[in-house]
């Protein structure tokens, strides 16, 4: 955990994410530093978006109510839903980015 938060403080203070920059924050916290784990952590925040996910995360969770439209064409209608499978696609991608991200350092 004290991996992430490295990252963390280095992303607000506006550093760069880098091996030799988290290693002085983790040494500077007093903790006995891991170079397998800094490899893994930088390697893994490479692919990720760190202001999207902590904007997800901040963000609460919102249920809608199932809405009914009218019946629409059916090439709207598959126009739809090849955007929507492309937004959950993209999700899922992300989602996976932050599950993978977590279970590094779990």
């Amino acid at each position: 955990m004290e991996y992430i938060y490295a990252s963390l403080l280095l992303y607000k203070a506006g550093k760069e994410i880098s091996e030799e920059n988290v290693k002085k924050v983790l040494e500077a916290a007093g903790v006995a530093v891991d170079e397998v784990r800094v490899k893994s952590l930088v390697a893994a925040i490479k692919n990720i978006d760190i202001a999207k996910v902590l904007e997800q995360a901040i963000a609460a969770p919102v249920a809608a109510a199932p809405v009914q439209a009218a019946p629409a064409t059916a090439p709207a209608a598959e126009e739809k839903k090849e955007e929507k499978k492309e937004e959950e696609s993209k999700e899922l991608s992300e989602e996976a980015l932050s599950e993978g991200f977590s279970a590094l350092f779990g």
